[in-house]
């Protein structure tokens, strides 16, 4: 969710990668990262961002999971890996990011306020590689897979992101996951054509929560369950 400030940025990196040009702002005492001209994300709330992985290892600790593995996939501004690396619970925690301009941020730059701690754990691992070739040929397996790579299912970064959250994405999210495991995928709006997309690949008790916004339309978490 955006700022609603008058402050005005101050570009503090920018780069061009693989994947188009990333580039980190400051504005005020926040932080926030832009990808091909697209606001992705920043540092003013993470509600959201929190309750992608909270919401994730709540269903596994209903069904009776222990000791489970993580994969999330994005690094993003690192509410997510610090909520993660929070939890004890957490046996293994990997994120994926492909770009090493945002895995620099947080190893040598002002983002490490957020995720030092977590990247000192000794659960986590970053993987520098793209998501949706990692599903893909990865043979790892987890407990459960939070993805924000994107402001949702329905509105992508880069084109070859939609590749994710068409039937062969969702497919490859299932191969990576443990029977039972759960897949929690963050989203700027609702998406009920997402929710039919996991059904209809599978998935099983899909829904989705809500985070309210100041405006607008809530933030969600879709999740969904690989049948055990």
């Amino acid at each position: 969710m955006p700022l609603h400030v008058d402050t005005a940025p101050v570009t503090l990196d920018r780069r061009e990668g693989p994947h188009g040009e990333v580039v980190l702002r400051q504005r005020g005492e926040h932080h926030e990262i832009i990808a091909n001209g697209c606001f992705l994300m920043d540092t003013s709330d993470g509600r959201s961002e929190r309750l992608l992985v909270d919401a994730a290892y709540d269903a596994l600790a209903a069904a009776g999971r222990t000791a489970p593995a993580l994969l999330i996939g994005g690094l993003g501004v690192g509410f997510s890996l610090a909520r993660a690396a929070a939890n004890p619970h957490w046996r293994h925690i990997a994120v994926v990011e492909r770009e090493q301009a945002i895995i620099d941020w947080h190893r040598s730059g002002p983002l490490d306020r957020i995720s030092g701690d977590a990247l000192a754990d000794p659960r986590s691992v970053i993987l520098h590689t793209d998501l949706v070739t990692h599903l893909s040929t990865a043979t790892d397996r987890y407990d459960a897979l939070c993805l924000d790579i994107d402001n949702g299912p329905d509105w992508t970064v880069t084109d070859d992101n939609e590749n994710l959250y068409s039937p062969a994405g969702l497919a490859a999210c299932q191969g990576r996951l443990e029977p039972g495991g759960v897949l929690a995928v963050w989203s700027a709006q609702p998406s009920l054509a997402f929710e039919d997309a996991l059904r209809n690949a599978g998935f099983t008790g899909v829904r989705t929560e809500e985070i309210r916004v100041a405006r607008g339309v809530p933030d969600v978490v879709h999740l969904a369950v690989r049948p055990a």
